[in-house]
Parts: structure tokens; sequence; C-alpha cells
């Protein structure tokens, strides 16, 4: 059995919210982020899913590094919206990638919508030796009528999920990497790390 403690994985990211989120999950590890050097711009991510935005992530960083690392992506899927914004969630209401400005807009194409049930998404891609790994972790929840508390990033003010009361922007970091999509796909990465 080989034993991944104390292994060095590049997350690739340059989100420091994203950053700290892992680095909870995964304080076995010594995870880094994006060298703004390294990678000076943002990675490509054309993919029409969110496994296919995943692994091309982690794909240029393996490209460029040849190192372990792993890349997420996450999409907001709501039935009401036929799964919308989903992949595109980051950038739904234009390239500037403003959470005020796509909350804004989810909330007005869900304006007089009484079903209001969503889902987070996670797909985490990892790439070890050139081999890839893929991990998901779902979120089942809703999305409310106005945005709630100050922690959190992206749509988490307007996102309550099942059985709690509480938007994930109400919660402590703690709180919410028992139950966050990207929490649980972060338990099966670790789970696979730490048993191979």
């Amino acid at each position: 059995m080989i034993t991944f403690v104390w292994m060095k994985i590049i997350f690739a990211s340059q989100n420091p919210n994203k950053l700290k989120e892992i680095q909870s999950k995964l304080s076995a590890f010594e995870i880094t982020g994006l060298s703004n050097a390294t990678f000076p711009d943002e990675l490509k991510e054309t993919g029409l899913t969110l496994e296919e935005n995943a692994r091309q992530k982690a794909q240029q960083v393996w490209d460029k590094t040849q190192h372990a690392c792993f890349a997420d992506d996450t999409g907001l899927e709501v039935e009401a919206l036929n799964g919308a914004p989903g992949v595109f969630s980051a950038r739904y209401a234009g390239d500037q990638k403003n959470a005020e400005d796509n909350m804004h807009l989810l909330m007005q194409n869900l304006k007089g919508e009484t079903h209001r049930i969503a889902r987070f998404r996670t797909v985490i891609s990892l790439c070890l030796e050139g081999i890839f790994y893929t991990f998901e972790g779902i979120c089942e929840g809703e999305i409310i009528h106005e945005k709630k508390g100050s922690y959190g990033f992206g749509y988490d003010p307007i996102f309550v999920p099942k059985g709690s009361s509480k938007t994930f922007a109400e919660m402590t970091l703690d709180e919410k990497a028992i139950i966050s999509h990207r929490a649980l796909a972060m338990d099966k990465l670790v789970t696979f790390l730490t048993q191979r």
C-alpha cells in the first residue's frame, strides 16, 4: 500500500475561497494553488459539462508541471430552469464572472416561480502520473427569495441545503464543510488518496 500523507498536490485554481475550503478538507496533504507566475492567465474552460471542464483544467496543469494535481468544476442546477445555469454558473450573467450579477439574473429568471428546487454539483478531476480519476459531490436544496448571510461565495447567499434553515452564506466554513457538494467530492478524493 502506498501512502500519500504529506504529498504535495497542486489545486488547479487561483480562487482563494476555494483553496481555503480545500485545505480544510485535505489537512494531511500539502495543497498549493496555482502560482500567478507559472499560470498568469486563467485556465481554459471550454467544455460543455462539469466533467469536461474539470478534466481540461487538470490536464493543463499536468502538461505544464508534470506534478500531481486536481481541478474541480461546480455548477448550480435549478430544476425550474431545466438545469441552468449548470456548467455556465460562474459566467451566467456574462464573462465578468460577477457573483452579484449572477445571483441577480437567477432571481430574475425565477421571479414568480414557486418550484425552486436546486442542487449544487461538484466534479473533481485528479491527475496522478498522467492517469485521471473523477469524483462527484451533490448537495440538494432550494433557492430562496432574498440573499441571506455574509460568508461563502458565489450563489451561497441564496441557496439553502436540504435539511437546513441556513443558507451556505450563513454557515461557518466548518459547518459548510460537513455537507457541501465540494466537501462531499473532496471526501471521496481523500478516501481514494489515503487508501491507495
